[in-house]
């Protein structure tokens, strides 16, 4: 027997649409877990494809990489800009295509913040790099061996230690540079009488500390001084750098222009600052000198010619000299006969005693000795038994009290003692450090508080004695790291 059990009409019409709903929810189901799975996928691919876009952060730095070379147009105008703490920076200052017959266009350059051999007979050394690195490559590396330490901080103040300076001393120097911006005549000058030599002087200790037409601080007032030294050349025929008329003037103020227009030439010239008519001009200057030697090795006034010498114009004359010999506007050689014929003059009118005076008498201004000492060792003669000689009467007869200081003529005179310490720390060695103990804290506590000094230091009188003091103490004070020493003795 079988049993057959048949659903209503109804019952079976339930059934379809259960299994129609059934479905229907199923393909949905379905079709959602599908799009889930895509969005999913589509989120990560996205991520995947879209780069994020790098924040851009800028960096301002007192001291630009001199690699970064910025061309700055000329025009005769000198805007001074904020000052800034002194550094290194390397702009191009591109000469103008037509400049005047008698006065420069000046480089507009962005300005806020110091040769010579001595004994070693190296001219140009090992490089420097850009700022900061300051072992190898271009930039200051084309500046002369022996003036290339004055340039970075940190070996400046390692030098200035080492060599028995301290960094009271190193403020001195910022306040007199101070000073001395703040004092400059419109014209780029300095002071009321012997401009040139003025000037000549105070670009010297600017240069002395490394402020050059790129300095930050000091930019505008080296850029100035330049251009005043340049246009004083380019009104004189001859070439003679000088503001005085006649007398004994403008032998010195030549003399010592000349200085400080070539140890400005070697820095522009290898730091690629352009600035126009400044190797005319010295290079004019340099062969003015030159020429102006006497047949037996001496200068004179108004460089005449005679069988005597002026030591103290003839040590300006030297010292220019081989700043000139540093620029590379003569071949090396030009040089060998005028040295030569100094140092043999020097040689000839030293005294027994050591003294090196003021011509052919070593008893009139022996406190110039240190100038004769030098001489020898700026010409590769550290060795010569001139200079141990010359070494050992000032470390008999030299003295320095600026208290008692009352004349040019005392023993104590800036302008002596501006020679003697270079020739006593180039010497070095316990001769050194007696005399750096005996000057060094005296000059420091002499300055006054507006930066200056005010103590006697030449025939000049009290229209420069301030200026002409200043300028001869900051370069004292900058000895230190100034040039590179001789060991030679």
């Amino acid at each position: 027997m079988s049993l057959h059990v048949q659903l209503s009409p109804e019952a079976q019409e339930n059934l379809r649409r259960q299994r129609r709903n059934s479905t229907i929810s199923s393909v949905l189901v379905s079709f959602l877990v599908v799009a889930s799975i895509f969005l999913i996928m589509g989120f990560f691919f996205i991520n995947i494809q879209v780069k994020e876009t790098p924040t851009i952060v800028t960096y301002e730095a007192s001291t630009p990489d001199e690699n970064q070379i910025e061309e700055k147009k000329v025009n005769t105008q000198v805007q001074r800009k904020p000052s800034a703490p002194s550094s290194s920076m390397t702009k191009v200052i591109a000469a103008s295509n037509s400049t005047s017959p008698v006065s420069i266009p000046v480089p507009d350059v962005d300005v806020t913040t110091p040769s010579m051999d001595f004994g070693d007979g190296e001219d140009f050394g090992g490089g420097w790099g850009s700022a900061g690195d300051f072992g190898s490559g271009g930039g200051f590396g084309k500046i002369p061996s022996t003036m290339r330490k004055r340039c970075d901080p940190q070996d400046r103040m390692r030098r200035l230690k080492e060599a028995g300076g301290t960094e009271k001393g190193e403020k001195a120097v910022v306040a007199a540079l101070d000073y001395l911006q703040k004092t400059q005549n419109a014209d780029g000058s300095w002071d009321v009488k012997h401009q040139a030599g003025m000037t000549g002087l105070a670009l010297l200790a600017y240069l002395g500390h490394c402020e050059t037409p790129q300095s930050k601080k000091y930019g505008d007032t080296v850029t100035k001084a330049l251009t005043y030294l340049v246009n004083t050349g380019l009104k004189n025929p001859q070439g003679m750098i000088t503001a005085t008329a006649g007398g004994h003037g403008p032998a010195y103020e030549h003399g010592i222009a000349t200085y400080a227009l070539a140890e400005a030439y070697t820095f522009c010239s290898k730091l690629n600052i352009k600035f126009p008519d400044l190797d005319k001009v010295t290079k004019k200057a340099g062969d003015v000198l030159m020429e102006g030697q006497t047949p037996v090795g001496g200068w004179l006034y108004g460089y005449a010619k005679g069988a005597n010498g002026d030591n103290s114009v003839g040590f300006w004359q030297i010292q220019a000299m081989k700043a000139c010999k540093h620029t590379g506007l003569w071949k090396d050689s030009d040089f060998k006969k005028h040295s030569k014929l100094a140092l043999e003059w020097l040689e000839k009118v030293q005294g027994a005693d050591g003294a090196i005076g003021y011509n052919s008498n070593s008893t009139q201004h022996p406190g110039l000795t240190g100038g004769g000492v030098l001489a020898f060792q700026m010409w590769d003669e550290g060795d010569h038994k001139a200079v141990k000689k010359g070494v050992e009467w000032i470390e008999k007869n030299g003295k320095f009290d600026p208290k008692a200081l009352n004349n040019d003529r005392h023993p104590s005179s800036l302008y002596y003692q501006y020679y003697h310490m270079q020739a006593m720390m180039n010497y070095g060695g316990k001769e050194w450090d007696k005399y750096n103990d005996m000057v060094r804290d005296p000059l420091i506590a002499a300055q006054a508080k507006d930066g200056s000094w005010n103590l006697p230091c030449g025939s000049h009188g009290q229209a420069t004695q301030m200026h002409m003091s200043t300028c001869l103490a900051t370069l004292m004070l900058e000895v230190y790291y100034r040039f590179l020493p001789s060991s030679a003795k």
